[in-house]
């Protein structure tokens, strides 16, 4: 499985850390390997850098319509993970919009598009399950929002994508 997180940075980075590798994550995804990208991750799947979707694309959740957010800081978002209500991480992350018949969805946002998908070998998150404690503690307002984090559901995440 190939694993690209979110965390801090920005799309600029894809071509420092694809500008070599393009080609073997999409021979790898096209072999029978696995992709799981988080937020910015999520992004790089999509058609403006990998374009291994099908009929689906990461988009920013912040200029969709109904969207319960306009500003990309941090923020604890409404999400529904598996029919559960929650808040979890956001940094300007991405809503998978497009043919909800060629994805499984996992999770949605407040407006109803999907913030976690399966398509085949390749799932994406837009928001952070993996955020740990210190990202919350970087902004003070999310200070209060820390309630152990999401990993007991990003290892599901990744147990399901294994099995797809």
């Amino acid at each position: 499985m190939i694993v690209v997180p979110g965390g801090f940075g920005d799309s600029d980075s894809y071509a420092t850390l694809f500008k070599n590798n393009e080609k073997r994550v999409k021979e790898f995804i096209a072999s029978g390997g696995r992709y799981l990208g988080i937020c910015m991750g999520a992004y790089w799947a999509g058609s403006h850098y990998l374009n291994v979707l099908d009929s689906v694309d990461a988009v920013q959740y912040l200029k969709r319509p109904g969207t319960d957010t306009r500003r990309p800081h941090a923020k604890a978002i409404d999400v529904t993970w598996q029919g559960k209500k929650d808040k979890m991480f956001w940094y300007d992350g991405c809503a998978l919009v497009g043919d909800n018949t060629k994805f499984e969805t996992v999770a949605t946002y407040a407006n109803g598009d999907a913030m976690a998908i399966v398509q085949n070998r390749i799932g994406l998150i837009g928001c952070h399950p993996e955020a740990d404690k210190f990202w919350y503690d970087s902004y003070s307002w999310m200070r209060r929002h820390w309630t152990g984090g999401h990993h007991s559901v990003l290892q599901e995440f990744a147990d399901q994508l294994m099995r797809s």
